[in-house]
């Protein structure tokens, strides 16, 4: 199995949508996963280590997903940031581009969806 040296950072305010991506990209050969409850612990997770990958859901408490994105982005704009929705609205869409998403996952995420864009990620920083 190939192991993945990218830092994931998995935000999403329900605790078995985390776990089960984290099983998934586990499965994968992804070791460097992480976890946040909701936006908040998103925003501090990246002012003190720098993900290369953040799946962001849109819709929870304490700062949502657009918030998050928009802070992250100031933060370091070379984080990847891919936002899942359920709630996959035109206009969170349109706002989540214009605000630097690098990607936009309709929910339920499918492990090949993001095992797509994390190999992307890996093409563009030449690894294999």
């Amino acid at each position: 199995m190939i192991m993945y040296d990218l830092k994931i950072l998995l935000c999403d305010d329900s605790l078995l949508v985390r776990k089960k991506l984290k099983g998934a990209l586990a499965e994968q050969g992804f070791t460097q996963l992480f976890e946040a409850a909701d936006g908040e612990e998103a925003v501090a997770f990246c002012q003190t280590d720098t993900p290369d990958l953040v799946l962001l859901d849109i819709v929870m408490p304490k700062k949502d997903g657009i918030e998050a994105l928009q802070e992250i982005k100031q933060i370091n704009p070379s984080i990847h940031v891919v936002i899942a929705s359920s709630v996959g609205t035109q206009s969170n869409l349109i706002k989540a581009i214009k605000l630097g998403a690098n990607n936009f996952l309709q929910k339920p995420v499918t492990i090949e969806a993001i095992v797509d864009i994390t190999q992307k990620i890996v093409d563009e920083r030449g690894e294999r």
